[in-house]
Order: structure tokens, then sequence, then C-alpha cells
């Protein structure tokens, strides 16, 4: 008789606590991070189903590696004013989860932003960038930096002190960090031109470059036309168009911008914008003269969106308001996070919207969610609504290690069609029984089987 031994093998790990008991341990590990506990906990309740039948995911432990970043980088950013004083702000670079593709996210210049916040938008960014069909994973970076009120030279001194930190983290085929709110096409050149002067390498290693220098076309009007092309994707499940509709937007920036200008492209009326001041109601429409005085007015002599309805007098100006308030067809929340409480969105469920695209990042919060899903309301979350910005970042990825330039027209088929197909995962992986297509399931649902496929196929890391 043998006296070898057979050692019995490991009993497959089980989820053993309820969505709760997992959110009170994230919240543990996380402190003070309402942001990201917010995001977290949307994903969590979409994909648990999958998760609990998979005992593959279970094993490889797949959920609970994802919510902990890869790396958070914190660094000092020291700098002078045109005063010759000394000025420190805090950077930051989450780099959440590389398990399809380099680290890809903006980079935010605001007063608001914390760790947790990055971490939000860094845990959205990796299902955003999974829907979009291109080799990219998710991060976030910026700094409590505010560029407003700041001459071009003061801006400048920060940008070149965060890059001379940031540049020992990035690379592109590591991470390739992007624009977000404060950080535009002078703040990305001042990133870009520090970079290149340190590392002595041309590289495509920002995104929202120039067109002379590597920039794709279409890259700061990717976001606001990708929201209006996924609400369209949406309203032709119902057999309805743009066309003729009554928009609200929210957010006067590049991303409402470009909403407002496809939208009046395609034939809808938009009646509203705002910033943090308050909101102006045009009853007769925007225009695109109109817009170009919001752009003028926003981009150029950094005004406030009141003086609109001075130029207008038939608009009105709302302050401290937001414009969900005012009865429209579509909303588009492309201003920042939970920007629509419940409240507003039973507001706007009972003055008739009837589909709502979001171009922010979680503009939502979780009460408004549950009420448009409850009103049947076509709802699309940020993660696959706004994915166009990032989508078109990524062609300009493409774009830069091809060394190869792309028209306007050829960029805007590539993104209706990527816009298109994330409508299309949604769908599939968002239907309900009674054919309802919740898109926040959808979203969640295919992102994470991408990202979670890649990370047991890479093995433990």
């Amino acid at each position: 008789m043998s006296n070898a031994t057979t050692t019995p093998s490991a009993p497959a790990l089980h989820l053993d606590e309820s969505i709760d008991e997992f959110m009170e341990r994230v919240a543990s590990q996380s402190p003070n991070e309402p942001e990201f506990h917010q995001a977290v906990h949307e994903v969590v309740k979409s994909v648990w189903p999958i998760v609990e039948s998979n005992d593959t995911y279970r094993e490889a432990r797949v959920l609970e590696r994802m919510v902990i970043p890869d790396r958070a980088i914190l660094f000092r950013v020291a700098w002078a004013d045109d005063d010759g004083c000394a000025q420190v702000n805090r950077g930051y670079r989450v780099q959440m989860n590389d398990a399809i593709g380099p680290y890809k996210g903006g980079l935010r210049f605001h007063p608001s932003v914390t760790l947790g916040v990055l971490k939000f938008l860094a845990f959205e960014q990796i299902f955003k960038n999974s829907l979009t069909t291109l080799p990219m994973g998710g991060g976030k970076g910026g700094s409590d930096f505010d560029p407003r009120g700041r001459s071009d030279a003061e801006v400048m001194r920060f940008c070149q002190a965060f890059m001379a930190e940031l540049y020992r983290h990035i690379g592109p085929d590591i991470d390739v960090p992007a624009g977000d709110i404060g950080v535009g096409g002078r703040e990305i050149g001042y990133l870009f031109g520090t970079y290149r002067k340190i590392t002595g390498q041309f590289h495509g290693v920002l995104t929202g470059k120039d067109l002379g220098w590597g920039g794709s076309r279409l890259r700061p009007e990717a976001t606001g036309y990708g929201s209006v092309y996924f609400a369209r994707e949406m309203l032709a499940t119902r057999g309805m168009d743009v066309e003729g509709l009554t928009a609200t937007v929210s957010g006067s920036g590049n991303v409402a911008q470009y909403t407002t200008e496809k939208l009046l492209e395609l034939g809808a009326k938009v009646v509203t914008l705002s910033d943090s001041s308050g909101t102006i109601v045009d009853p007769d429409g925007m225009t695109g003269e109109k817009l170009q005085y919001v752009m003028d007015l926003k981009n150029r002599r950094r005004g406030r969106i009141k003086e609109y309805a001075e130029e207008y007098p038939a608009a009105t100006y709302l302050p401290g308001e937001r414009p969900w308030s005012v009865p429209c067809d579509l909303a588009f929340p492309s201003a920042t996070q939970n920007e629509i409480s419940g409240d507003d969105a039973s507001t706007l469920i009972a003055n008739g919207c009837i589909c709502l695209s979001e171009g922010a990042n979680m503009p939502s919060t979780p009460e408004a969610v549950d009420r448009f899903l409850d009103a049947r309301v076509l709802y699309g979350p940020g993660k696959a609504a706004n994915a166009g910005g990032v989508a078109v970042s990524g062609l300009e990825m493409t774009q830069n290690a091809g060394c190869m330039r792309r028209g306007r027209d050829e960029v805007d088929q590539q993104l209706q069609r990527i816009m298109r197909s994330i409508h299309q995962n949604c769908v599939e992986f968002g239907r309900k029984d009674d054919d309802f297509v919740n898109y926040v399931d959808g979203a969640n649902v295919a992102g994470f089987i991408k990202v979670a496929d890649a990370m047991v196929q890479q093995g433990l890391w």
C-alpha cells in the first residue's frame, strides 16, 4: 500500500456577504470618500448576480480587486505666482486598472479635487473605457489648483511644476492622461511641452493636443456630440428622433457647448444653459449665433452665464438654480456630479422628460436614478452616454502610434459607430423581461465582464 497522501483540493471561495456588507467593507477601507462609495455601489448592484453565479470571478476575487486602485499617487506642486510668491497645491494620479490597456483618463484642475473624487472618476473610467471597445484601462488625476482668475503665465508655471512630478508615472504604453474640468487646450499644451522638455521624447503621452502636433479632429466636440448620439440611439428604440424635441442642458463649458451644437444641428430646441451661479432660460431657443456668444463668453472672456440674459432680453436668468424645473423632452446634465437630486428627477418626469443622457460623470444621485428607472425614462448613464470623449482620445492614441491623421468626417463616423456599439451592448446586457432596457445595468455588466475576464486570464497580480 502506498504511503502517499493526497492533498484535498481547496474549496471554492464564496461571496458569503450581502451587497451592504461588501459596501461596508469598501467604506471602511476608503473612509470619507462618498463619491467613490456611490460609484462603487452602483456598479456592484448591477454586477452582483454575475459575480455570485461565476465561480471563476469569485475565486479570483475580481470585484474585491477592482475597487482598490493599482496605485494612487499624491505629490506636492510648488509654483510661483506673478508676484513671485510661493504657492502650493496637491497633485494626484489614480491608476485604477490597466487589465485591458494603458491607464486612460483626464486631469481635472479644480478646488473640489480630492483623492476620493478622483477615485470615483477613475473607477467609472474602467467601465467607460471598456465599453468603447478600445484597449484602454481606467485612471484619473488632477489637482486642487483653480485656473480661474490666474494669468496665462501662472497657469503655465503651475502646469510645468505639475508635470515635473507626473512625468515619472506616465507614458504612451503606461498611462495617457487627457483634459477634464479646468484642463483645456492651453493646459495640455503647457503639460506636453514640459513632458517633452524633461524626457526629450515626442510621445503621444497626452490626448487633447492641438492638431498641429498630434491632436485629433473632433476631440473638443466628442463628449458633447457623443451624448447626443447616445440619446438618438435610445430614442430610436421607441421610434423617435431628436428633431423637434425640446432639450435642457446644464453647464456652459466644453461638454454643454458641443452638446448644444449637435442638438441644434439635429433640429432640437435647446432652452437652457447654466454655470455655478445660476441658469438662463431662453424660450425662443438657442441659435448658432447665440451659441457663438456663449463660446466667446465662457472660453475667451471667462464671463458668467447671466450675461446671456443681458445680451438676449427674451431670456431670463434664475440665480442659484439648475435647469431641471424647466419643462423639456430631453435633458442633458453636462456640468458636474450629483447635480440632479431625487426631487429634480421627479420634477423632470412630471414635466414630460422622456430621455436623459449624461454628459457629466455621475450627475444624478442614486435617488434620481431610481426615479428615472421607475418611471421608465430612457436614462443613459455617464459611463455609456459620455464615453465619446475618451473614445476619440483612444482614436488619437492610435493615430499617434501610427503617425497618421484622420479627417473630421472619418472621426465623426467612428464616433457614431462607437456610440452605437455602446448602446447595443447596453441593450444586450440591460434588457429586462418586460422589454424595458435598464441602461445602468447594461453599461455596468458589459463593461465589467470584459475587464473581469482580462483580469482572470492574466493571473493574480
